[in-house]
């Protein structure tokens, strides 16, 4: 009987994996999905990488047999990025965790993709340096990039694409490429490295990242706002963006959300009414006026109870109940699962597109907390579903989809940092054309002819 060519390609990579290649079922379901809703798939094996050299030959191998290659990290992607939906081989980077150079004066280092960014601010904390980039959840920085990842510092150092120098990638064929240099600025050739941000692992597998790095500012200080109405807290942002104030972070949590966090990270002197916590970076003079601007505005705008927290520990557990904030939405209904929206509008357009999501909230009879880097204009909901209710699925897909159409509508896009995978391929269209899709495949044509980096993400078909 002729083996199928992806037991040929196990028993090859195991010349040079050895049982680092595994078809351990336990290990398969933990290589089925991320942490979507989607249906899992379980791959045929799980290859642990240690090394650009082991990445580039499995995937020749791969790419010789036609066999499926999807890229894993942490396994936190909210969109179906890792679920291996043909099969074939689950690539962990996980165990790539090396910090390979840190360049202080330049302020850049180099990295393996299995770091995650608490890791490299670990390793630069006695060097002055910090890496910004905070999706708020434990993931990988390879991952990040696939995924164009952001987070809650982007509205002052920007997402993970203006934070990367350049990349070591792996090509569908085993070539190894470098898509840039240590250099801020460079104007020759086709810009590869963004062409690799964001493209979810089906153009090629990452295996280093030199990243951009920032001094840590010499002072910090949070704060807590809250609001009688979600309109109130949309101004506040706006007015603030609007007079310069150079903030370092801006989050926006609705009365549920905020209810949500004030049970499940034991929040003790707020109420569950619409709040926003601040952030401010800079000398000790300067973060002291943004805090007063800021103050002064949401005053103006009916905030109260505006409390500083210039102590390290108690920033801490504010930005710790903040990026707990899915767990908290999920805590809210024991046994649920959360289908996370990802709309991000012009700042202009924000009241529009939040309140808007709000009464189609309430028109859906589901629960569905939002929360929100909204000093750049993204904001979440994370819809609570019963996963053995089809029709609840149903009633909640048809939520995302109008909060989706709303946001493109507004000049918006349907995911401003969580990507594409499987749960946002039917907008790409609706947001870039027939002519610019057919571009992209194009590219995935070129760079990956038979098609098995990652096969079913960004495109149906």
């Amino acid at each position: 009987m002729t083996p199928r060519p992806v037991d040929t390609v196990i028993s090859a990579a195991r010349d040079f994996l050895g049982d680092r290649i595994s078809t351990n079922n336990a290990l398969r379901e933990q290589h089925s999905r991320g942490e979507d809703t989607t249906t899992p798939t379980l791959p045929d094996a799980v290859a642990f990488v240690a090394t650009t050299e082991e990445v580039s030959r499995l995937l020749t191998l791969c790419h010789a047999h036609g066999v499926p290659v999807t890229a894993f990290g942490a396994g936190t992607s909210l969109e179906g990025h890792v679920n291996p939906v043909r099969a074939g081989i689950s690539l962990d980077l996980s165990r790539m965790t090396a910090v390979l150079e840190v360049n202080a004066e330049d302020m850049d280092c180099l990295i393996e993709p299995g770091v995650t960014r608490q890791q490299l601010n670990d390793h630069l904390r006695d060097q002055g340096l910090f890496f910004p980039v905070d999706p708020g959840s434990v993931c990988t920085i390879g991952g990040m990039c696939a995924t164009r990842a952001s987070g809650t510092n982007a509205v002052r150092y920007g997402t993970i694409r203006e934070n990367v120098l350049g990349l070591e990638v792996v090509l569908a064929d085993g070539r190894v490429i470098d898509t840039g240099g240590r250099t801020r600025k460079a104007a020759n050739g086709y810009d590869l490295t963004r062409l690799m941000i964001g493209s979810e692992g089906t153009l090629g597998i990452i295996t280093k990242v030199r990243l951009r790095l920032h001094g840590i500012p010499e002072a910090t200080s949070a704060a807590v706002c809250q609001f009688p109405t979600l309109a109130a807290c949309v101004e506040t942002v706006i007015t603030t963006l609007l007079s310069g104030i150079p903030m370092a972070r801006i989050e926006l949590l609705d009365e549920v959300q905020m209810g949500a966090c004030i049970a499940y990270s034991k929040l003790e002197g707020f109420s569950p009414t619409p709040t926003l916590f601040l952030e401010f970076h800079g000398t000790p003079a300067s973060v002291e006026e943004q805090a007063r601007a800021v103050e002064a505005i949401a005053a103006d705008c009916g905030g109260t109870g505006f409390a500083w927290a210039t102590d390290e520990q108690a920033r801490k557990k504010l930005w710790q109940a903040r990026h707990d904030a899915y767990w908290a939405a999920i805590a809210m209904r024991p046994g649920a699962r959360g289908i996370a929206t990802d709309v991000c509008v012009p700042i202009s357009r924000l009241a529009e597109a939040l309140l808007g999501a709000k009464e189609d909230i309430e028109a859906s009879g589901l629960i569905a907390p939002i929360v929100g880097h909204v000093g750049d204009g993204n904001f979440h909901t994370v819809i609570l579903v019963d996963p053995n209710d089809p029709q609840e699925f149903e009633r909640a897909w048809a939520l995302d989809k109008a909060i989706v159409a709303r946001g493109l509508a507004l000049g918006g896009t349907c995911s401003g940092e969580h990507g594409v995978g499987l749960g946002k391929r039917e907008f790409l269209e609706q947001e870039h054309g027939a002519e610019a899709l057919a571009v992209m495949r194009g590219i995935k044509a070129s760079l990956d002819p038979k098609g098995i980096l990652n096969p079913g993400k960004m495109f149906r078909n």
